[in-house]
């Protein structure tokens, strides 16, 4: 017997795995649907794209057609293996505005205000400035930035003070409004995911397995208590048992999936697919958020993007130097700086998020554009059209149906284009004067409402982000409560992405590992008030 089941070892889970494990009268079974982090494009910061256009470690997710974008399927990239989406994301380090989590504490989530998470975010991270206010100096995540921007990044900032907006040197501390460096998930020129940052070091650690290729295809739910985990595995099925608690950290659309698979979830919707309903838990699957982003792509009149990096010769040196130093211009991802902005004055934080790219790009990074230039991201930080993540069947190889239902909001579609007007004030000051060239993307025809919106509509894509579809909270549609217990069920939890009751206005990984960090906490320390622990 084991006392903690784990299901799924990415951004939550090898957190989980190692703040548990750590107790060595606790012992704990990890399951990973993908395998080892073997591939040397996961370590390697810029190896990401490879990833992306190989697959290789990719779940290979499609979304429905979405109505509100004429009809198109989404590549949903998620990562299958260990690590999870932090072994093959962008490796942007960046929490959110304190009203995000402010606003959930307001939503009856007691604990989860942002004086109360500050404290895990620190705890997780070991930022190469040293520990401040804001940061932590010795957690097992490591964050840094670039110490030479790039001419174009440089750019970016210098022309975001000239149109109006703050220079912000730490988007994560008191202030998130305005254009500033990026901080990155990286550690000597590596990538630091949680399964190198977490998982790694607990590895030898006699009270803790990890069980990879692994995919769990029900929760055993006995007398209204989860007792264990039934996967599959080279083709047998079998089962592990947990004295303790499950834990499902498998993500926005694995837990809602799993959950449905073992009988929790909307009955009528179950018994649809042929599952017999064990609890009624309308919520699960629904809720469904995404950051949804586009991009302006401008032509750089001088050679100097990222596309040098990519011609073949400068790849060849870029690896030896690597291999050698392990820096290069393969060491960093190649997003060095942010902007955050309102569309209003009015508003209490930014909803208007840049990530600055120095090359351009398409389909995921799998389509380069044979130009030098660059293409500012830009995303909704705080998305109103939510979806669903329903299972289909009752087979657990079968993908769930995923329904973003990207643009169904009008106001989501009001603050990409108030985005796009932004951002073209932005790249027309002086700053860019030397780099400027013809706008390619929408292109310098497009300047109606009518167009920018019909733009929006055509280029819309996901931001990787999707989060809250096993939420937190009081209502009806609640899956979980404030300590991520599963409503009705004993020994359940649920402690990852999907447990956000709102979006937050940042890449979800950090957030992510926060709730991971506080979810451990709650756990070791049931009965105490283990706030006052990190406080």
């Amino acid at each position: 017997m084991t006392d903690y089941v784990i299901v799924g070892a990415g951004s939550a889970g090898c957190v989980l795995a190692n703040r548990l494990s750590a107790d060595p009268s606790i012992s704990v079974v990890l399951l990973e649907a993908g395998g080892r982090d073997r591939n040397p494009f996961i370590h390697m910061p810029a190896g990401y794209r490879q990833l992306m256009i190989s697959g290789a470690v990719d779940w290979g997710y499609q979304t429905v057609p979405q109505k509100h974008c004429y009809g198109r399927s989404f590549h949903w990239p998620r990562g299958k293996v260990l690590g999870g989406s932090s072994s093959v994301n962008g490796m942007v380090y960046i929490r959110g505005h304190a009203s995000d989590y402010d606003g959930w504490a307001q939503m009856g989530n007691r604990g989860w205000s942002y004086s109360d998470v500050l404290p895990y975010f620190k705890r997780a991270e070991s930022w190469e400035l040293g520990e401040d206010e804001f940061h932590g100096g010795s957690g097992p995540l490591h964050t840094t930035r670039v110490h030479e921007f790039h001419p174009l990044a440089r750019a970016w900032l210098e022309a975001g003070v000239q149109a109006g907006y703050p220079r912000n040197p730490d988007v994560n501390a008191s202030s998130q409004e305005g254009f500033g460096p990026l901080d990155s998930t990286i550690k000597n020129g590596r990538r630091a995911s949680t399964a190198y940052c977490y998982l790694k070091p607990a590895l030898a650690r006699p009270n803790l397995k990890v069980i990879t290729r692994a995919l769990a295809s029900r929760v055993i739910i006995e007398g209204g208590r989860a007792v264990g985990v039934e996967y599959v595995r080279n083709g047998r099925t079998e089962v592990v048992r947990a004295d303790a608690e499950v834990i499902l950290a498998g993500g926005a659309i694995n837990s809602p999936q799993l959950l449905q698979l073992s009988g929790v979830g909307d009955g009528d919707h179950l018994r649809s697919v042929g599952i017999r309903a064990v609890h009624e838990l309308p919520g699960v699957g629904q809720n469904l958020s995404d950051h949804v982003a586009t991009e302006i792509q401008q032509q750089c009149t001088q050679p100097i993007s990222l596309l040098r990096e990519l011609k073949p010769l400068n790849v060849a040196k870029s690896l030896v130097r690597y291999a050698l130093t392990r820096g290069g211009p393969v060491a960093h991802p190649g997003i060095q700086a942010v902007g955050f902005v309102k569309s209003r004055p009015e508003l209490v934080a930014p909803d208007i998020q840049y990530h600055f790219i120095m090359i351009m790009y398409g389909e995921h990074g799998r389509k380069l554009h044979e130009l030098h230039g660059y293409q500012p991201l830009i995303n909704v930080q705080r998305p109103e059209s939510v979806g669903t993540v329903l299972i289909r069947s009752s087979d657990p190889t079968r993908h769930p149906e995923i329904d973003p239902n990207y643009l169904a909001s009008e106001e989501d579609v009001r603050v990409l284009r108030d985005g796009i007007k932004i951002c073209r004030d932005v790249l027309g000051q002086k700053a860019f004067d030397s780099y400027r060239g013809a706008e390619i993307s929408p292109g310098r025809d497009v300047r109606t409402d009518a167009q920018i919106d019909d733009y929006v509509r055509h280029s819309a894509h996901t931001q990787y982000h999707p989060v809250g579809t096993c939420k937190m909270g009081v209502d009806s549609k609640a899956v979980v409560d404030t300590n991520l217990k599963v409503h009705g069920l004993a020994g359940l939890r649920v402690i990852d992405a999907s447990i956000m009751p709102k979006m937050v206005s940042a890449n979800t990984n950090a957030a992510t590992i926060m709730i991971a960090e506080k979810g451990a906490d709650m756990i070791l320390r049931q009965g105490t008030d283990y706030a006052e622990s990190v406080a």
